[in-house]
């Protein structure tokens, strides 16, 4: 008689424990608090273009070609861009349609491009659309040469 009321006091602090968890449990989930307002969606949209256009830069610094041809090169970087999220934002049947138009894109976009260009930096962009480019490697490379001139500029005043 011991025992079994024992085993039933236990189960009934073993469910009560547990249904207090599991409350808790569903506090910790994310939730919206509320839509975003114009305000937040400008400022996640120039945050985006902020991103994108230091990105770009960052790809610029990479390639060897004069300031003229980067700056097309920019341009059409920003319209690949843009024409990629619209391709994203199209609503496709089927997933393979959509890998289909952003294929078609990547392997036409830059063709005017492979004139005025170095066949290492259409290589290059290549590599970049298809998401071979490492940003963090220019960002440490650009961190390297900022020290190494502030060394040098110390030990010309020094």
């Amino acid at each position: 008689m011991k025992k079994t009321i024992f085993i039933v006091f236990a189960i009934f602090l073993g469910l009560n424990a547990y249904s207090q968890v599991g409350r808790n449990m569903n506090d910790r989930l994310p939730r919206a608090q509320r839509e975003p307002t114009e305000k937040d969606i400008a400022r996640r949209d120039r945050m985006i273009k902020e991103r994108k256009d230091k990105f770009i830069a960052n790809f610029l610094t990479t390639l060897e070609a004069d300031d003229f041809q980067k700056e097309i090169i920019k341009q059409h970087l920003n319209s690949f861009y843009d024409a990629k999220v619209e391709i994203f934002k199209t609503k496709f049947e089927h997933a393979i349609d959509r890998e289909a138009a952003i294929k078609k894109l990547e392997d036409t976009h830059f063709v005017e491009l492979t004139e005025l260009i170095s066949k290492g930096d259409m290589a290059k962009i290549k590599e970049m659309i298809t998401g071979g480019f490492d940003e963090k490697e220019v960002e440490k490379e650009k961190k390297k040469k900022k020290k190494k001139k502030k060394r040098k500029r110390k030990k010309d005043k020094g």
